[in-house]
This record gives C-alpha cells, sequence and structure tokens, in this order.
C-alpha cells in the first residue's frame, strides 16, 4: 500500500517540477536552513532555541577539504566515537555519548534508515549530495520513536537554488582509490531539483580481496504550487559491495569472502498552511535494504570443516506520519499519529563436510505512536516537552518523554544557559525477537531504554567571531538485551531484558573565524560503566559489572584550521587523537580482556580554484589531500588495522547557466 501510494505522489511529484515553466532567474533562497535546526522538535527551530547539544556540518566544506563519506566526518564531533573494522568499507559503528552502536537513529531527509530495532553501517554513505548533517545528541525518542537513545544523525540532501548548475568530479590516489562523481540542479522560488551519481572504489589496505566499490544515485525536488504548499520529495538508491579476506578476529584467511548491500530510501513530505495559525504536514518514507555475505569454497579442494556459507537479509520499513501545527503568538503545539510496518527476510545455507543446511524465515510487526511537543517562548527563556506513547503488537505499550528549556539571563545573546532530560526508547532486533535454531529468539521482550540529562553553557568569544559550548551528560541505560547459552529446553528463548550500565562525560567545543583563518577544537570526557552485567560472568565477557564499555575511549581530541591564502587557495590540517579504549581478542573463547591504545592522525590539504575570475560561468578546481601524515599504525577495533598514510588528488569541472558566480 505504502509503496504504490508512494509512486504515484512522487510521480505527480516530479512530473509538475520538470514541466514547471517558472522562472530560474538567480535570487535568494527563500528555504534555506541557515541558522535553523529541523531534527530537534517538529517544526524549525533557530538553533539559539535548542536546549540539547547540536553541531550541524556543511556538505559543500566538507567537499571542499577531500572528505568523502559521512563516517569521516564525523570523526571530529565531540560526543562521536568512528570504530571500523579495518580497511575502507569494512563494518563502521559510530557511538555516541557511551551508547551502543544501534543507539544512534540515522535519518534521510526525516526518514528512518537504521535496520528495525538495530544499527546502521555508515561505510556505504557518502557526501555527494549532501546539503548538511545534524547531529543532535541526547534522547529524542519522543519525536523520532525507537532507536533515538544517545542521539541522532541526521542526513539532509541539497536542493539547489537559481541557474542550473552541475558539476564533474574525480578523485585518485593511494590503495587504489578512484572516484567519480556528477551533480546537476536548479531552482526557483516555485520549483526546484538537484540529482547526483557518485562511484567511491578503493582496492583497500591488502594484497588480496580487499576491494570495495560503493555506487551512489540520489535526486530531490521541490514544489511550491502556492504561498501556502510545499512538497519535498528524496530519493537515492545505494549498491555496495565489499570483499574482506579477514576472519573475525583480524587474520587473512579467505581470498572470495565479500559482503553486499541494496538499499533504496524514499520519502515525500507535504506541508500545507491552513490558516495563520494553523498548519499540517504528512510524511511518507520507504526504506528498504537487500545484503548478506557470500563465502563459496575457495577451491575444489576447500571439503573440510565448515567451508561455504551464504545469507541473505531483505528489511523494509515503510511508515506513515501526519502531523498538527497550532501557533499562537509565541507558543507551538504539534499532535501527531505515526505508523510503521517493518518487515524482514531471511536466507542462510551453510556447506560442510557433514553436509549442506538451510534455514530461512519471514517475520513483521506494525508500530503506531502518538506524540505531542509543544515550544513556548518567554522573554529570555525557550522551553520545550514533547511526550510520544508507542503501541507495538509485541511488547505493547510504551511512553517516551523530553523536557528542556534554554535562558539567556543577560542583555543580548552572547551567554546561553541551557538544559533538557528525557526518556527513550529502543526496540529489539528481528533476530532478538524471531531467531530460531541454535538461537531462540524472544517475542516478549521489552524495549531496551535510558533516561538522560545533560546541562551546557554556551558563549559567543572574540567579538562574535568565535563560540565555545560546554555540556555535561549523564545517561543510565536499562533492560539491555543480553545472550545465553544456558537454555532448559531447545525451545526456551535466549535473548533476555537483564542487563544495566550508566555513562557520563563532558563536551568542550570551541569554533572561530578571524578574518581568513577558521578554526575549531573539540575535548570529549567519557566515562562508562557496566552496573548490571546480566548472564555474563569473567573478565572476557562482554559486560563486566564495574568495568566500562567496550571500544569507548575516554578521551578524544579533535582539531582543526582553514586559511584562505586568496587568489583561489585554501589550505587545511586536522589533528584527532583518540585515547586508550577497551575491546576483546575473541580468537579464543572466553575471549581476553585487551587495551587497544591511544593514536593521533594528523591530515593536511589544499584546494586551488584554477580560475578565480568573478566573470567566469565555470570553475576548474584542483585539491589534494593527505591522511594520516605520519603513518600512525592503530586499531579501532581490536585484529583490524587501519589504513596508513594516503595521497588523493582531485580534479573537479563546475559550470553555472548564468548570474554570478557559485560561492565556494
Amino acid at each position: 500500500m505504502f509503496s504504490r501510494l508512494f509512486t504515484l505522489v512522487g510521480f505527480s511529484l516530479c512530473t509538475c517540477v520538470l514541466g514547471s515553466t517558472v522562472s530560474l532567474a538567480a535570487q535568494k533562497n527563500p528555504f534555506s536552513l541557515e541558522g535553523l535546526i529541523v531534527t530537534t522538535s517538529p517544526t524549525l527551530q533557530q538553533a539559539s532555541e535548542v536546549s540539547v547539544n547540536v553541531t550541524v556540518l556543511d556538505g559543500t566544506r566538507l567537499r571542499a577539504e577531500g572528505v568523502a563519506t559521512v563516517a569521516d566526518a564525523l570523526r571530529s564531533v565531540a560526543g562521536i566515537n568512528v570504530a571500523r573494522s579495518g580497511s575502507f568499507g569494512a563494518v563502521t559503528s559510530i557511538f555516541m555519548r557511551g551508547g551502543e552502536s544501534d543507539y544512534v537513529l540515522v535519518l534521510l531527509d526525516g526518514v528512518q534508515i537504521n535496520q528495525p530495532g538495530g544499527a546502521f553501517d555508515f561505510a556505504e554513505l557518502d557526501l555527494a549530495q549532501v546539503e548538511r548533517i545534524e547531529i543532535v545528541r541526547g534522547p529524542a525518542s519522543a519525536l523520532h520513536g525507537s532507536e533515538a537513545v544517545s542521539g541522532v544523525i541526521h542526513v539532509i540532501t541539497k536542493t539547489d537554488s537559481g541557474p542550473t548548475t552541475g558539476s564533474v568530479s574525480t578523485r585518485m590516489g593511494s590503495y587504489g582509490r578512484r572516484d567519480f562523481t556528477a551533480k546537476i540542479g536548479a531552482g526557483s522560488e516555485r520549483a526546484a531539483y538537484s540529482i547526483s551519481a557518485s562511484r567511491i572504489a578503493t582496492d583497500g589496505i591488502f594484497t588480496m580481496n580487499n576491494r570495495h566499490v560503493n555506487t551512489v544515485v540520489s535526486g530531490s525536488a521541490r514544489l511550491v504550487p502556492d504561498d501556502r504548499t510545499r512538497a519535498d520529495l528524496s530519493l537515492r538508491l545505494g549498491d555496495r559491495r565489499y570483499h574482506f579476506p579477514t576472519d573475525g578476529t583480524g587474520n587473512v584467511v579467505d581470498a572470495n569472502s565479500f559482503t553486499y548491500t541494496d538499499r533504496s530510501a524514499a520519502s515525500l513530505r507535504v506541508e500545507r498552511s491552513v490558516s495563520e495559525v494553523l498548519a499540517i504536514e504528512a510524511l511518507i518514507g520507504i526504506t528498504s535494504t537487500s545484503g548478506g555475505l557470500d563465502d563459496a569454497p575457495d577451491d575444489v579442494a576447500d571439503t573440510l570443516g565448515f567451508f561455504g556459507f551464504t545469507s541473505l537479509d531483505h528489511f523494509r520499513r515503510s511508515s506513515a506520519n501526519l502531523r498538527a501545527h497550532l501557533r499562537i503568538d509565541d507558543i507551538v503545539v504539534t499532535g501527531g499519529w505515526e505508523v510503521e510496518h517493518e518487515r524482514q527476510r531471511s536466507f542462510t545455507q551453510s556447506s560442510s563436510q557433514f553436509g549442506t543446511s538451510s534455514d530461512q524465515s519471514e517475520n513483521h510487526r506494525l508500530n503506531q505512536a502518538y506524540y505531542a511537543h509543544a515550544t513556548s517562548r518567554h522573554r529570555r527563556i525557550t522551553f520545550n516537552g514533547g511526550a510520544r506513547l508507542e503501541r507495538n503488537e509485541h511488547f505493547g505499550t510504551f511512553g517516551t518523554w523530553q523536557l528542556g528549556a534554554t535562558w539567556t539571563p543577560f542583555g543580548g545573546d552572547h551567554t546561553k544557559l541551557r538544559g533538557s532530560a528525557g526518556r527513550a526508547l529502543k526496540t529489539p532486533t528481528f533476530f532478538e525477537n524471531f531467531a530460531t535454531g541454535f538461537a531462540r529468539g524472544n517475542p516478549h521482550l521489552d524495549p531496551e531504554s535510558s533516561i538522560s540529562w545533560e546541562l551546557g553553557i554556551d558563549r559567543t568569544i572574540f567579538g562574535s567571531t568565535g563560540e565555545i559550548r560546554l555540556t555535561w551528560f549523564n545517561q543510565s541505560f536499562e533492560d539491555l538485551i543480553q545472550f545465553t547459552f544456558t537454555r532448559s529446553t531447545p525451545t526456551d528463548p535466549s535473548y533476555f531484558n537483564v542487563a544495566a550500565a550508566n555513562s557520563r562525560g563532558l563536551e568542550l567545543q570551541l569554533g572561530t573565524q578571524w578574518r581568513r583563518v577558521g578554526g575549531s577544537a573539540t575535548w570529549t570526557w567519557l566515562d562508562t560503566q557496566v552496573t548490571d552485567s546480566g548472564f555474563e560472568e569473567g573478565p572476557g565477557a562482554t559486560f563486566v559489572r564495574g568495568e566500562s564499555l567496550l571500544r569507548r575511549p575516554n578521551h578524544n581530541v579533535n582539531f582543526h584550521v582553514a586559511v584562505d591564502l586568496n587568489n583561489g587557495v585554501d589550505v587545511y590540517g586536522d589533528l584527532g587523537v583518540t585515547g586508550s579504549r577497551s575491546d576483546r581478542d575473541f580468537s579464543s573463547f572466553p575471549a581476553t580482556p585487551v587495551k587497544l591504545q591511544s593514536y593521533a592522525v594528523f591530515s593536511v590539504g589544499g584546494r586551488w580554484e584554477i580560475f578565480p575570475s568573478a566573470q567566469s560561468l565555470s570553475r576548474l578546481v584542483f585539491d589534494m589531500r593527505v591522511e594520516n601524515v605520519l603513518d600512525a599504525e592503530f586499531q579501532e577495533v581490536f585484529g583490524f588495522q587501519a589504513p596508513g598514510r594516503g595521497l588523493y588528488v582531485g580534479l573537479s569541472l563546475n559550470f553555472r547557466g548564468g548570474g554570478e558566480k557559485e560561492t565556494p
């Protein structure tokens, strides 16, 4: 039902946009998000009124500095730790504020793209079509539902404005790197579109079976038929394949194993102002993922033990979200209803000297939610609050909430105090609910949950050319789902809500722009502790009471400096320092506790606009980036070596259909 409805409405919108005869003359974009945050409340919110710690990354600046993926862009963000299992394209997890990797909700133009109840592999997200990335820390389930426990990462794609613009770019370099991107777009007050195609390819850090190819086609369109109505359409199609020669402990043992992922994500948002005080909004979203692992026998002699394995998993999330916004003076109240259907189909086949075995499953679940949110402004104080009631056909009813406030205690807006608190949830994965075979799912699991709060102070400095932000946070995670080998009967479940943990920390952010020099610095101090280890015992367990959570560094520091040398030349430098963290060596059973050493990665680069003339309608830009200049050796996951020094050079041709020169 959702797919047919989305296809019909989306086709109609595209037809209207492409057939529009409105003028595409250059003009100021009336839909600019500058200074506004779209992720923290149901309506656009001024950044100065947001009560949680939010960071906004600009896609144009990231691409100009040679950053190609969302994961690499997130490495410099306070409160975030990125863990990639080795080479380019390997599984890449995000840990925010010490929470689990599946405690981060990932949105693409407002649509959830996590696996249901699970994590998201950031190896598949590139930056080609990205306008901005909003990172919202803290619980957000009261607005966004499941997975928004430690925070939300919202990737917002670009819709152009003004005359036709486009670009073609390529980048090559170390480890057989070969990238290609092409984009085109145009827009006016009434209609706009943007389309891009990109391909990232690398041979990897190993000499065999380590190729990674990620191909993405994405586009967005906007239609404003009248002054009261707006429609936005977003579509992304991705195909990714990652070859890996390593086993689960990082040893190079396999010449032909690979994983593959095909993903499609689409969203349609329609807004209508009924009157000056009432507006309605509808959002339809579909995310579909098909992927798995293929590990065929290495050769005809590979016939001993378990020598072949194939898996295929298909997930689909279809959702419809309806909202009504009531605005009276400085008070905005939103009421909404959301329904989401989740579906999973899986197939596995294992080949061994004992024969061939296979298993398949198909499951689905339905979730409905009712929520309300309100913001109010009174002189120097802004309040916000929300509540959400989830009604799931498996775990029943569950409530979440969020409260926050900002206060500007002195004249002007140089100093802001803020605070927020909330409760969040994460639903079980399909495997935890419905697994069969060696592991048995538990359909009666409760959601994992958290209670969190934070306090912060923001202050403009250096004559308002810079800002400093300081945030203290505290989180408690409860009802963590855990696997047990011990079952009374073969039909008993393997998963139960038994474990618990705490996380607290400090986030310091500094940013400034002085003439042609810009700089930023972040520091995160993190302290995590397991308060209930559940079924697990012994030092090699994943959860050990009193110990810290795995792969969460206590300290993380990042520096960035960019200098405009005029005449179209820019240079920049980045330094990231990650502290030591606990991990496990899973090559033995039980696993052995290990300590990953701290490391520092230094990168530099620059770009040269070869034709900087203001009258030129096309620009040729050369860029160069050297990553890990000092060739530091380090591991983000134990046993999996990270890439060493890499040199990458790129060339891009940018053109405009007319008007003033585009700002770099």
